[in-house]
């Protein structure tokens, strides 16, 4: 197992193996876009410092192998975890989101539009805790692709839809009240909240669910075992996502960190 403290350091240290037979790489977050498109406020500085060490906190991508209850913290993103529960302003909300074709990319971006520009909380956090059939959306599209994972999605989503840029992404960030800009209902998806700071964190227990439902009606090109493909699919989350033991039982140590519930 490597660790790789950011973007431009090279391989430095060799690390410990965690337990129950599961490998994993340490990788930094990857930066969700572009410098240019970050779209935190300009005066949201807690919140801006908060992004930066998320970015550098590791994350671990490379496991053969993940046991049904993670029972060590090497075996999920405890770091950048610990940085979203430490977070000190008293602005932050935690939603439990468990529906893939519901509205909650969409009742996120609402909350921080009221939370910035109408009571003025530059540093205002959104986290999703993220479960269900929502999972998915926290996939890259080569395991959508492998394991077909639109007929678990259901209607509407032959394809990972939510990770891919919307055309109001290019809008001026400078018009915040353009109804078909960048902080509106055509700039819904997951990469445009995580530029506004939103943290989407992936729940250990959906992806074991997920890995048995596919082992269960044959979705298994490999033949694998069910802890095998869970430990592919969380090697495929996507760029920035915390990966947790649990989304129920993470939300408890969020709310007694000062994290208001939603859903």
């Amino acid at each position: 197992m490597s660790l790789i403290t950011n973007r431009r350091s090279t391989l430095q240290s060799f690390g410990r193996a965690v337990a129950a037979g599961a490998a994993a790489l340490v990788l930094p977050a990857a930066k969700a876009g572009p410098e240019s498109k970050n779209l935190l406020p300009s005066d949201g500085t807690v919140l801006a410092g908060l992004t930066g060490r998320l970015a550098e906190a590791p994350r671990r991508r490379s496991f053969k192998t993940v046991p049904m209850i993670l029972n060590s913290r090497d075996q999920w993103d405890h770091e950048a975890f610990a940085e979203v529960a430490t977070y000190q302003p008293p602005t932050k909300q935690v939603w439990d989101h468990t529906d893939i074709g519901g509205p909650w990319l969409r009742v996120m971006r609402n909350s921080l539009n009221a939370q910035i520009w109408s009571f003025k909380h530059p540093d205002f956090l959104v986290v999703c805790e993220t479960h269900g059939s929502a999972q998915l959306a926290l996939y890259d599209q080569s395991m959508w692709d492998k394991y077909n994972l639109a007929k678990l999605a259901g209607a509407g989503f032959e394809s990972n839809t939510l990770i891919v840029e919307r055309p109001a992404a290019s809008a001026d960030p400078a018009n915040y009240e353009d109804p078909s800009g960048v902080y509106s209902d055509e700039n819904n998806s997951i990469p445009a909240l995580q530029r506004r700071g939103v943290v989407f964190m992936a729940c250990h227990n959906a992806i074991w669910e997920q890995a048995a439902r596919l082992h269960s009606i044959g979705a298994n090109p490999d033949t694998s075992t069910v802890d095998v493909i869970a430990a592919e699919l969380t090697n495929h989350l996507i760029p920035d996502v915390v990966l947790t033991p649990g989304a129920v039982g993470s939300m408890v140590e969020l709310q007694q960190a000062g994290f208001h519930y939603a859903r």
